[in-house]
C-alpha cells in the first residue's frame, strides 16, 4: 500500500504572510497617494489617468514573456474595466447605456477575477491559455451583444439585492459583486499563505483593488491610483516569481546553488562555510519513498531556514546543504550548527499507510512501498571550515568543510566536526 508522509509547516507566520504585506503596503501608498494628487499641478495631473494604461500594458508583456496567464488575464480584465470607466462611466451613469454598462462591470469582472484565483498556471498561449483567452473573447462579445440589443432584464437580476439587509447599501456596489470579490479574495490570500507565492499575493490585492475602485468609483483619482497599483503590484509579483524560480530552489524554498556562487565571491576575510548532509538517505529514499524524501528535505530546509547566528542557508544539491556564517569563526558558528543538528534529529515524522487510496499509479506504489506506519527521524552530519593557511579562498573553505562533513561521516554520523581553522 502506498506511503504517505504527514508533516506540519514549521514556517514562522510572518514568512507566509510575506507574499501579502508588500502588496497591500502598495495598496496603502496608493491611498495616500490619492489625497496626493490634488496638490500637483494642472499638466501633471493630466498624466495621471494614463499611468494605469502604461503599467497595464507593461505588466501583460511581462506576463506574455514569462508565460504567467493568470497575471495576463487579471491585467486584462481591470485594464478593461478601467478603460470603460474612463470612456463610458467618466460621467456617471445618466444614460441607459452607461447605466448597463456599469451593472454589467460589476459582474463581469469580479466573476472573473474569481475564476482566475481559482485557476493554475498553464500559461499564455498554450491550449489551455488559448482557450481562456477564447473565453474571455465569448464573454466581450456576449456583453456587447446585450448592451447593442438593449438587454436590460438580465443584468436588473444580476445586480438585484440578494438579501434584504440595509448594512449592505454602504458598500455602494451590488450584493453579487461583494460575494464574487470576497470569494476571489479568500481564496487568493488562503493560496498566498499556503504557497507562498508573489503571484498569488497579487490576486488578493487585485481583488482588494476592485473593491475599493467599486465601492469608491467616482471619488477623484481612487479608480486611476488603485488600477495603476494593482498593475505595479502584478508587475513586482512576475518579477519576484521569476526571481524565485532562478534563484531558489523549488521543493526547499532555499537560495539555490547559483546564488551560492555569487555569495561566495563576496565574502570579506571572516567567515565560516558549513556543509550540511542528510544520514543515510538513499536509504531512507529507497525505504519509504521518494514522495516521503521530498518531504524531509523540505523539513530540513525550513529547519535551516531558522538557523541563527547570521547564518544564510543554500541548497548545493542532492541532501547536501550549505551555510554560510559572514563574519564569524568556525567555532562561532559551531553551537548554532549544533542546535540545527539537534532540531533535526529531535523532529519526529509521522507516517501513514492504512488510509492511502489503492488506485494510485504501479511506479508511485513501487517507491512508496512500505507498509508500515509509525514515526520516523532523520539525523545530519556537519562539517565546518573557516579560512587558514591551507584554505585560503572560499571554494578552498567550501572543500574543507566538505572534507570535515565527511569526517563527521566517518566518525558516525549525526555530529558536527570543524575542519582546520586560521
Amino acid at each position: 500500500m502506498p506511503l504517505g508522509f504527514m508533516l506540519f509547516s514549521v514556517t514562522p507566520m510572518l514568512r507566509k504572510f510575506s507574499t501579502i504585506l508588500v502588496p497591500m503596503a502598495v495598496l496603502f501608498a496608493a491611498w495616500v497617494i490619492v489625497f496626493q494628487i490634488p496638490l500637483l499641478s494642472p499638466e501633471k495631473q493630466g498624466l495621471v489617468p494614463l499611468a494605469p494604461y502604461l503599467l497595464h500594458f507593461v505588466g501583460m508583456l511581462l506576463a506574455w514573456h514569462f508565460r504567467r496567464g493568470r497575471v495576463f488575464l487579471a491585467l486584462l480584465a481591470v485594464g478593461v474595466c478601467y478603460y470603460l470607466f474612463r470612456t463610458q462611466l467618466v460621467h456617471g451613469t445618466d444614460t441607459p447605456e452607461a447605466w448597463l454598462i456599469y451593472r454589467v462591470l460589476m459582474v463581469v469582472v469580479p466573476f472573473n477575477i474569481l475564476l482566475i484565483a481559482l485557476m493554475r498556471e498553464k500559461g499564455v498561449w498554450t491550449m489551455a491559455g488559448r482557450m481562456r483567452l477564447s473565453f474571455v473573447a465569448v464573454q466581450i462579445f456576449a456583453v456587447w451583444m446585450t448592451v447593442r440589443l438593449d438587454q436590460h432584464a438580465v443584468w436588473v437580476a444580476l445586480t438585484r439585492p440578494l438579501v434584504n439587509w440595509p448594512a449592505l447599501g454602504r458598500f455602494a456596489m451590488p450584493q453579487l459583486s461583494l460575494v464574487l470579490i470576497l470569494l476571489a479574495a479568500c481564496v487568493a490570500l488562503l493560496r498566498a499563505v499556503s504557497l507562498g507565492s508573489p503571484i498569488e499575493g497579487s490576486m488578493f490585492a487585485c481583488c482588494v483593488t476592485l473593491f475599493v475602485v467599486f465601492r469608491w468609483l467616482w471619488s477623484p483619482h481612487v479608480p486611476e491610483t488603485f488600477c495603476a497599483a494593482s498593475a505595479l503590484i502584478q508587475i513586482m509579483a512576475v518579477i519576484q516569481d521569476s526571481y524565485n524560480m532562478a534563484f531558489r530552489d523549488d521543493l526547499t524554498g532555499l537560495l539555490s546553488r547559483r546564488v551560492l556562487n555569487e555569495r561566495l565571491a563576496g565574502l570579506g576575510s571572516r567567515y565560516a562555510i558549513a556543509m550540511v548532509d542528510v544520514d543515510h538517505f538513499k536509504n531512507f529514499n529507497d525505504t519509504h519513498g521518494h514522495d516521503v524524501g521530498d518531504q524531509v528535505l523540505k523539513m530540513v530546509g525550513a529547519r535551516l531556514m531558522d538557523i541563527k547566528g547570521g547564518g544564510s542557508p543554500f541548497r548545493y544539491g542532492g541532501e547536501e546543504f550549505t551555510v554560510l556564517f559572514p563574519g564569524k569563526s568556525a567555532k562561532e558558528a559551531h553551537p548554532h550548527l549544533e542546535q540545527l543538528r539537534l532540531a533535526i534529529a529531535d523532529y519526529r515524522m509521522t507516517l501513514r499507510g492504512e488510509d492511502r487510496p489503492k488506485d494510485e499509479e504501479r511506479g508511485k506504489s513501487r517507491r512508496s512501498g512500505s507498509r508500515n506506519s509509525g514515526e520516523v527521524s532523520v539525523t545530519v552530519s556537519i562539517g565546518v571550515a573557516e579560512p587558514g593557511e591551507r584554505h585560503g579562498t572560499p571554494r578552498d573553505v567550501l572543500k574543507a568543510a566538505d572534507e570535515a562533513l565527511y569526517k563527521a561521516k566517518n566518525k558516525g554520523r549525526n555530529q558536527t566536526c570543524l575542519a582546520g581553522g586560521r
